[in-house]
């Protein structure tokens, strides 16, 4: 695990709720983040291959936000190893600062030992202060213990694809017993009959909430950081007070019981 390294010592310094900005770009994402950071999200996520760094960056900017007060992810994809000091210190021009507190490998590269390579650089550039912490996106549980044999140190944070047809308690607890902060990106993509699931619409309506916020409180009360996106002012708002919901142990059984059904397939912003 890597010295010192916050998040793997605490998962709460990432905040629990994130705004996901995949899909969004130009005005669009300034006005989604800036209504987002108006409405509580304090944590933002954006990737270079999105294209919207810059309007997040300065969303962020126009905020006033003290910097200390907004946690930013951005990650960087790429097809072999190299080159990624320049595309960290080109995420961080784009968003207008001096770091970020995670930096993620988008996408693990075929080869274990390029992979590695690619490990070993974005721990440079957490040891030089550029990013507070980093881990991986679209890991899986073997991938993740590869980084660490070869490296001796082990990711921060995996990001992977999560909603409750995904849900898998093994790989939740390999997660825990790597010492690694699972997060959830794409809470609201599930597969056919997706939120409108008869489980879900049901716990949705004791609530007297909707779908969309049952998911996002399942994934706070399994603790798994998420980051559902959208574009629309009420979805945006929606999402932030599911955040909220405390469900009970039978409901958040219920839920869980809809990964055990159906082949898994994963497609990742």
């Amino acid at each position: 695990m890597t010295e010192g390294s916050a998040l793997a010592a605490n998962q709460l310094a990432m905040p629990p709720l994130g705004f996901g900005t995949w899909q969004l770009k130009g005005d669009d994402a300034y006005r989604a983040v800036s209504l987002a950071l108006e409405t509580g999200y304090r944590h933002l996520d954006t990737a270079m291959l999105y294209g919207n760094e810059e309007a997040v960056g300065k969303a962020l900017a126009a905020s006033g936000l003290p910097r200390d007060e907004a946690f930013v992810t951005t990650k960087f994809a790429q097809r072999r190893a190299g080159g990624e000091p320049e595309a960290l210190e080109q995420s961080l021009d784009r968003l207008g600062l001096e770091r970020v507190d995670l930096w993620l490998v988008h996408f693990p590269l075929k080869d274990p030992g390029e992979n590695a390579a690619v490990w070993d650089a974005f721990l440079a550039a957490a040891e030089e202060g550029l990013a507070t912490d980093v881990g991986v996106s679209n890991h899986s549980l073997a991938q993740l213990d590869a980084l660490t044999a070869a490296t001796g140190d082990t990711p921060a944070v995996n990001q992977i694809r999560l909603n409750p047809p995904l849900y898998d308690p093994a790989v939740v607890a390999g997660h825990e017993e790597r010492g690694v902060v699972l997060e959830g990106h794409s809470p609201l993509r599930p597969r056919k009959p997706g939120l409108g699931h008869p489980t879900l619409v049901e716990i949705a309506a004791a609530y007297e909430a909707t779908p969309a916020q049952i998911v996002i409180a399942w994934h706070v009360a399994h603790r798994i950081p998420v980051i559902p996106k959208s574009g629309h002012p009420e979805r945006i708002f929606e999402n932030f007070l599911g955040a909220e919901l405390e469900l009970d142990a039978e409901d958040i059984t219920r839920i869980d019981a809809l990964g055990t059904t159906a082949p898994r397939r994963r497609r990742t912003p």
